[in-house]
């Protein structure tokens, strides 16, 4: 899962937001959002880390995989099973490899997006006060509901970010259009390579715009299940489709560290898996529609 305050933002009572969200704008701080288990990815219900309430505390105890920021993040937003049903709690820890029971047992070398880490986490009797449960006491078994709000928020900012990677993509494709020559021209001249550059930068422009719309409808606090999982969708293949292109317009050069497409090829592909698989949002969108033709007057 990205980093993310928006658990805190969307779901937190006034006292958390006002104790947590100041801290998360003054660097380093940073936070993580803990959700996926080595058994439990798309399926935020089949969670198995469970939060023992002892008195007034919370014992926490599992497994979190694909954790973001999980080694320096002091704050962690994380999914448990209670037997109220899934709650969400906001972990403090301070930055590092360990810290009381949480422990980041593994990290996880990835294909792309180097820049961050992405670590499995561990929690063995770590204790948590009953005030981290996320929106207070009546946020016990109100975790899913305050997931998917966040993960609402998450798929617009993947949908941006997949914008950015296809966008610098294009850039990169028409500036070696423009420098490369071939049979005596620049080969942007060429109509094989026009027909790529049309379709890449129409696509960017598409995507970019769906991107917009459902970021219009989170802003003025309105449902946008549909509307970001249409823009994560479409600008996520997008961010794939245009950096392959922009690989190939590259030739030979593209395969090679010299110029930047490879790592824009290797970037693109989180975009497609991360905030649920576009497998998973193809479900969103139509149970979406679904529901909301249920719903138009008669």
């Amino acid at each position: 899962m990205g980093p993310s305050p928006a658990p805190v933002m969307i779901a937190g009572s006034d006292e958390q937001k006002r104790t947590w969200l100041p801290t998360l704008l003054d660097e380093p701080n940073l936070c993580s959002f803990a959700l996926s288990e080595p058994d439990a990815g798309s399926d935020a219900g089949a969670i198995r880390c469970k939060a023992v309430p002892d008195g007034d505390e919370y014992i926490l105890d599992g497994t979190k995989m694909w954790v973001t920021n999980g080694e320096r993040a002091g704050l962690v937003a994380l999914a448990a099973r209670t037997p109220e049903g899934i709650t969400c709690f906001v972990v403090e820890k301070d930055p590092g490899p360990g810290f009381g029971g949480i422990a980041t047992s593994k990290t996880i070398g990835k294909l792309g997006y180097k820049g961050i880490e992405t670590v499995e986490m561990t929690y063995s009797g770590h204790r948590v006060p009953a005030s981290a449960v996320l929106g207070g006491a009546e946020g016990r078994g109100q975790g899913l509901r305050y997931i998917l709000g966040a993960l609402e928020v998450g798929r617009v900012n993947i949908a941006a970010r997949a914008v950015g990677v296809a966008q610098a993509a294009f850039d990169a494709a028409m500036r070696y259009a423009h420098e490369r020559e071939t049979f005596g021209v620049p080969i942007h001249n060429h109509q094989a390579i026009q027909f790529k550059l049309a379709d890449m930068a129409t696509r960017v422009e598409a995507s970019r715009l769906l991107t917009r719309s459902a970021a219009e409808k989170v802003d003025a606090g309105e449902r946008a299940d549909v509307e970001a999982g249409m823009a994560k969708l479409f600008a996520s293949e997008t961010a794939l489709e245009v950096a392959t292109e922009a690989m190939r317009i590259h030739g030979g050069y593209g395969y090679t560290t010299e110029f930047p497409v490879e790592r824009y090829y290797r970037d693109a592909p989180l975009m497609i898996i991360g905030e649920g698989t576009n497998e998973i949002q193809r479900i969103v969108i139509a149970r979406g529609l679904l529901r909301r033709w249920g719903e138009r007057p008669a």
